[in-house]
């Protein structure tokens, strides 16, 4: 609803439709002397794709004098990179940047996109504007508008197929991109726009979005059936694409996916897409945008914790969503084709690219691209770039695939690799490589407890467990959040791991690593240190009473939680 028709709205609603089309007091705030930006102009800053930060772990700081020293504010800046894809040239760029304006690392990210972490107020026109002198744009990759459209990064060329996907990612972007002007007046010109006052302003058309965009964020993947590497069915349309004599034919639309919680809110819950129907090729973008049009006009707008699509398709049900997104197309929709996800490939190691080249997969764990003592991740990085230009691919395990490598150089990649302290991908467990973490403290305000900087040495304390009982190659995936708001997708995957106070996790299980089962809660409030404890028992009962090639995931499910419970010696919560 618009705020003609409705009757409450919140506060955010009327700040975007008076922002004179998210420009707001921007351009202002930019030149006066404070570190920080005012509460309006952070909310508005996320869609210009920056969020305002201070550093959490510095809160405490003492002046010399004894007093407080306030907060260390910065800001991180997102870029969007849809289906992942950046040439080295732009992938330098970040790094550059890096160094130049951010806290010296480069974060890889869930969503297939770049974030850069530290940048001061001062710093953050430039940083941006560098962002977009490499052919990247920060436009739309926060706020309430369709954000970085995902896409298998896999870059095989015997076919048409993972080409299209890319193609298609990209086409959703920019079809789906807010056509406001401020991003171009406040962050690319000279001079910070300052046309605020009614008499100058001149707006521009939204077509998509109108006055007040979206009720909230809006996410889009695509993927195939045998590989559901970006999770499509945790967003708010997923693809799968549908493939006949080696091309795809067109998608199967799900909508409705989502995975924030706020667990003091009953209402709120995570979500996974609901079948909408079978599209063709030439009519994806019209789909598309008759969604994110159902979804602006019927959204709750007075609640942004039942703001984002999954509720108004779960309220509205499957058949009559799809005949709001009937009505706004104008053509029915078809019936989806009996196709289901039937694996995942995190793309890392050597593969053949189908053209005579080959393409190699490091993993970057949990994205954090830095130095540190022997792994010079960063260092190698740029070497690589610098040296042989590839084209590369950001993967939704927040890890790097590099395109076109002649066969020649395999041995000096690797040699490269190995001289900064990066393993091969043969040199790593499953369990490591399907491993994510968000980024939470300490620059996430939203952040309860740590993740990123935890997790590596808890998935080592899962490798000497699995490894006790033999069970070292099975596929698990851990996904773990600082917080409930579900950045890393810990509600899918065999354990979840999500913040629920400082060093306690709610520990999630049941999910898979496909990505289409929800986990359930297993335990609540268990302390890190614990956490290895409690899953012990339960990977001794997988391995006695599994089934043939059955996942730890699926064993979870199909024994559900109380009869877990029971074997762990746990009372039933």
């Amino acid at each position: 609803m618009t705020s003609q028709e409705g009757p409450k709205l919140s506060k955010l609603e009327y700040l975007k439709e008076g922002s004179h089309q998210l420009r707001g007091t921007i351009a202002e705030e930019l030149k006066n002397e404070s570190d920080e930006f005012s509460d309006d102009s952070t909310q508005l800053l996320k869609h210009h794709g920056t969020y305002q930060q201070d550093n959490r772990d510095l809160r405490k700081a003492k002046n010399p004098d004894g007093t407080p020293k306030g907060k260390a504010y910065s800001c991180m800046i997102r870029t969007r990179v849809p289906g992942g894809k950046v040439t080295a040239e732009q992938f330098l760029a970040e790094l550059d940047l890096c160094e130049k304006y951010g806290d010296g690392t480069v974060r890889l990210t869930t969503r297939q996109g770049f974030q850069l972490h530290g940048v001061l107020k001062g710093n953050l026109k430039a940083a941006i504007k560098g962002i977009n002198d490499s052919k990247l744009t920060t436009l739309a990759a926060c706020g309430d508008v369709n954000r970085n459209v995902m896409a298998c990064p896999a870059p095989y060329k015997n076919n048409a197929i993972f080409d299209s996907m890319q193609d298609m990612a990209y086409a959703l972007a920019e079809h789906l991109r807010p056509k406001t002007t401020s991003y171009f007046d406040l962050w690319i010109t000279d001079e910070a726009g300052n046309k605020t006052n009614e008499a100058e302003f001149q707006p521009v058309e939204e077509p998509i979005y109108g006055k007040t965009y979206l009720p909230r964020k809006f996410k889009i993947g695509i993927a195939l059936p045998e590989d559901n590497c970006v999770d499509i069915y945790t967003q708010d349309i997923g693809l799968l694409g549908i493939v006949e004599n080696e091309e795809i034919i067109g998608y199967n639309f799900y909508v409705g996916g989502g995975m924030g919680v706020t667990p003091s809110n009953k209402k709120t819950y995570p979500a996974l897409g609901k079948p909408l129907g079978f599209v063709e090729n030439d009519q994806v973008l019209a789909v598309a945008e008759a969604v994110v049009k159902v979804q602006r006009d019927l959204g709750n707008r007075e609640d942004r914790k039942q703001a984002r699509m999954k509720y108004l398709v779960d309220n509205l049900g499957i058949e009559k969503f799809r005949e709001k997104v009937a009505e706004h197309l104008g053509a029915p929709i078809t019936a989806p084709r009996d196709v289901e996800v039937t694996g995942i490939d995190d793309h890392m190691g050597w593969h053949d690219q189908g053209d005579g080249k080959l393409f190699l997969g490091v993993n970057i764990e949990n994205g954090r691209i830095k130095d540190e003592g022997d792994l010079r991740i960063k260092t190698g990085l740029r070497k690589i770039l610098e040296t042989y230009k590839y084209e590369s691919r950001i993967t939704a395990k927040q890890s790097i695939i590099f395109c076109d490598i002649d066969p020649a150089d395999q041995k000096d990649l690797e040699k490269i690799l190995a001289e900064h302290g990066m393993k091969r991908a043969d040199e790593l467990t499953v369990i490591r490589r399907l491993s994510m973490a968000c980024p939470a403290l300490p620059m996430c305000a939203l952040s309860i407890t740590e993740s990123e900087r935890v997790l590596p040495d808890l998935i080592s304390e899962f490798e000497e467990e699995l490894t006790r009982l033999g069970l070292q190659d099975e596929q698990i995936s851990v996904n773990m959040t600082g917080c409930p708001n579900g950045c890393a997708r810990p509600y899918v995957p065999d354990i979840g791991l999500v913040g629920k106070a400082v060093g306690k996790y709610t520990l999630y299980l049941g999910g898979n690593s496909l990505g289409n089962r929800l986990s359930f809660i297993y335990d609540d409030l268990v302390p890190m240190g614990e956490i290895t404890g409690r899953l012990s028992p339960l990977l001794e009962y997988f391995k006695e009473e599994r089934e043939s090639g059955e996942t730890f995931g699926d064993f979870c499910h199909r024994m559900g939680k109380e009869s877990l419970q029971e074997k762990a010696g746990l009372a039933a919560k």
